[in-house]
């Protein structure tokens, strides 16, 4: 079978209903949902499968969901495909967490209560700030960067090539929406979001999350797995909490992460989350590569008779 290297979804791509058919065909996502419920204090298996919507955007509530949907996503996939052996993760942004997840860094139920307070502690920082995000279509990184800096906002996600995020004040943004196309940038959108992530307005949710991850047992990943930050691959335990805590206000360096995948050598993927984001992202950064997405029963059993 060839090398297969998993990629999870970020926030943004949560949907409800997101799982509610592998609960209800399978014990191991059951067993998972009623894990994920009690682990938390709440029944987020409910937000997942019933909304309503603006329960389920929550950030508090959609990291936690988005979590627990990949690793349940991966849980029915190995059940299918005992012999396949992912030889490396990533994830966008809240899924860099669940690839440490499907590796071993930490602990299934560890993992969700991090996410859950790193949802937590965002929301906060949202509701504490004027923050606003926008998504620059058809500029180089070079012009983006120099847009960012005229209009005092930062990169946040560099998700694609021709695609780059800005992250920052409401008054920052829109200046820079404002001057986009003086900067060579062929589209700026404002995008519908709570807040201003991976931006210096989301200090207070880094400084909260570094206490909660200071006090997580993190083992050395079973497979590598390539950090938002660094585009690089992370082992170290002390080293993948610095990495963890700085993606908070870091910038998503998410084409460079693909292409360090890549160049290791990989060329067949598979996306766990709803919709198919990331395949899509991927398609961008290089076109010869293969992104089996996986979010409902259908998808599954499409992309274990690919791969089988």
């Amino acid at each position: 079978m060839s090398e297969i290297v998993i990629l999870f979804s970020g926030q943004g791509a949560q949907k409800v209903g997101m799982g509610q058919d592998w609960v209800e065909h399978s014990a191991t996502a059951r067993s998972m949902a009623v894990a994920a419920d009690k682990a938390l204090g709440f029944s987020l298996s409910d937000i997942m499968f019933e909304g309503p919507e603006e329960e389920l955007t929550k950030t508090s509530n959609c990291q936690p969901a988005l979590y627990l949907h990949g690793l349940m996503g991966l849980a029915l996939l190995r059940e299918r495909l005992p012999n396949l052996v992912p030889v490396a993760a990533a994830g966008l942004s809240l899924g860099e967490f669940t690839a440490h997840a499907a590796a071993g860094s930490f602990s299934f139920e560890d993992g969700l209560r991090l996410v859950a307070r790193r949802g937590a502690f965002m929301e906060a920082a949202c509701l504490a700030t004027e923050g606003a995000m926008a998504a620059l279509i058809g500029g180089e990184e070079a012009q983006v960067r120099a847009l960012a800096a005229a209009a005092d906002v930062d990169v946040a996600n560099l998700n694609a090539p021709g695609q780059i995020v800005l992250s920052g004040t409401v008054a920052g943004i829109d200046s820079a929406i404002a001057q986009a196309k003086d900067f060579g940038i062929r589209r700026a959108i404002k995008l519908n979001v709570a807040g201003a992530y991976h931006s210096r307005l989301m200090q207070s949710a880094q400084d909260q999350l570094a206490l909660e991850l200071a006090g997580v047992s993190i083992s050395a990943p079973t497979m590598p797995v390539i950090c938002n930050f660094g585009a690089c691959s992370v082992s170290d335990p002390a080293e993948i909490r610095q990495m963890l805590e700085k993606q908070v206000t870091g910038s998503v360096r998410w084409t460079e992460s693909i292409q360090t995948l890549i160049a290791m050598g990989h060329r067949n993927f598979i996306e766990l989350g709803p919709g198919k984001v990331i395949a899509g992202l991927v398609g961008k950064i290089d076109k010869e590569v293969n992104v089996h997405s996986i979010e409902d029963l259908a998808s599954l059993e499409a992309a274990v008779e690919a791969l089988s």
